[in-house]
C-alpha cells in the first residue's frame, strides 16, 4: 500500500518531500473533528479519486481524475441528505464550489474522512488541493504548491492512503 504521511508540515510520498499546509485548527484526533472547527482530521485516509481544472492542468496519474465542470460543488451542509458528497448544483446552504478563479482547487483529491456514510456534523469537504502561495492554513485540508504536484501525482494510486500525524 502507498501511503503518504503528513507531519510538521510535510507530506512526504514516493520518497519526494513537500512542505504542505493544514487546517487552522490544526491537525485533531478524529474523534475530535467537527463541521466548521477548521481543523484537519489524523488517521490513514483513503484517496478514492481526484479532480483537475483541463482547462488549467493535467492529471496524469495512477489514481483516477475527472475534469471539473463549473456546475461541480461539495455539500457540506450537515442538514443535507446529501452531505460531505459531490453535487452537480450548487446545494441550497454551505455550498463548496469546486470551480475556483483562485486555483486552490485546479488539483483536489477528496480525502475518505466521513464519507462511508457521513456522519452530519462529522466534518466534510476534507481535501488536498493547491496551497495558497503563502501556504496559509485551510478550513481543514491539506495542500501543497502547485509547482508540486506533477511530481506528486505519479505516487497517487486507488490503494494510496494519506496517514495524517500530530493529533
Amino acid at each position: 500500500m502507498n501511503a503518504l504521511v503528513v507531519e510538521n508540515g510535510v507530506l512526504r510520498a514516493d520518497g519526494h518531500a513537500f512542505r504542505c499546509a493544514v487546517g487552522r485548527g490544526g491537525i485533531v484526533a478524529g474523534a475530535r473533528k467537527r463541521e466548521g472547527d477548521g481543523a484537519t482530521p489524523a488517521g490513514r485516509l483513503a484517496l478514492r479519486t481526484g479532480f483537475y481544472r483541463a482547462d488549467r492542468v493535467t492529471a496524469s496519474s495512477p489514481l483516477p481524475f475527472r475534469p471539473i465542470e463549473a456546475d461541480m460543488w461539495w455539500d457540506d451542509d450537515p442538514a443535507s441528505p446529501a452531505y460531505n458528497t459531490l453535487r452537480a448544483h450548487a446545494p441550497a446552504a454551505h455550498p463548496e464550489r469546486l470551480w475556483r478563479a483562485d486555483g486552490v482547487y485546479d488539483w483536489i483529491v477528496p480525502l475518505g474522512w466521513n464519507d462511508r456514510p457521513p456522519i452530519p456534523g462529522r466534518g466534510s469537504a476534507i481535501f488536498l488541493h493547491v496551497a495558497r502561495p503563502d501556504f496559509a492554513p485551510t478550513a481543514g485540508c491539506v495542500a501543497i504548491a502547485a509547482e508540486d504536484w506533477p511530481a506528486l501525482l505519479p505516487a497517487l494510486t486507488p490503494e494510496s492512503v494519506i496517514d495524517i500525524r500530530g493529533a
